[in-house]
C-alpha cells in the first residue's frame, strides 16, 4: 500500500471510522521539530477524499449530484505534536448531517494515542451558482452513521 492509497475503516473505541496513514515529509517539519500547523488540514483533506472513495462516492462523481461543497468552518485542537519519524493515521467520521451542511470530525492518532482532534463543516452549494442547496440523498447515504471523534468540550467558564 502506498502512502496515497485509501484504507478501509479501522476499529477505534466506540465504532468504525475511516483511517489514512501518512509519513510527514521533511519540509513539513518546522524549526521546533514538529509538523507545522498548516499541514494538518492538508492531511485531513486527503483523508476526506479517501473517506468518500471508500463509501462509493468519489469526488469526481459529485458533478452528477448537481452540487459541490464549500468549507464553512474548521477547528483544530492539539494535544501532542507529530514529528518527522512518526507514522500517524488521520481518522475521519461523520459528526453531523444537516439539511444543507454536514460536519466531519477528524483525529490524528500516533501509536494508539490521539494527538489532535477537530472538525470541518461543509456547506452544499448548487453547481449552477444559485447558492446553497439541500444535501442529495446519495451524499447523505455516503456520510453514513454519525460517530463523533472529538471529546465533548467543557462549557466556557468566563464570568
Amino acid at each position: 500500500m502506498t502512502q496515497s492509497e485509501p484504507r478501509a475503516a479501522v476499529p477505534v473505541p466506540g465504532g468504525e471510522v475511516y483511517a489514512k496513514s501518512f509519513a510527514p515529509r521533511f519540509y513539513e517539519i518546522d524549526g521546533q521539530g514538529v509538523m507545522f500547523n498548516m499541514w494538518y488540514l492538508a492531511y485531513v483533506d486527503e483523508a476526506v477524499d479517501g473517506f468518500f472513495i471508500t463509501r462509493g462516492l468519489p469526488y469526481a462523481t459529485w458533478p452528477e449530484l448537481g452540487m459541490d461543497v464549500h468549507v464553512a468552518h474548521a477547528e483544530i485542537d492539539w494535544k501532542a505534536p507529530i514529528r518527522y519519524a512518526d507514522r500517524p493515521d488521520v481518522l475521519i467520521s461523520t459528526a453531523r448531517i444537516g439539511r444543507k451542511s454536514f460536519t466531519l470530525d477528524f483525529a490524528f492518532r500516533r501509536d494508539g494515542d490521539i494527538t489532535t482532534t477537530g472538525c470541518v463543516v461543509y456547506v452544499a452549494v448548487a453547481s449552477d451558482g444559485t447558492g446553497t442547496t439541500p444535501l442529495p440523498q446519495r451524499l447523505v447515504d455516503a456520510l453514513g452513521e454519525v460517530r463523533t471523534l472529538r471529546p465533548e468540550r467543557p462549557k466556557d467558564r468566563r464570568p
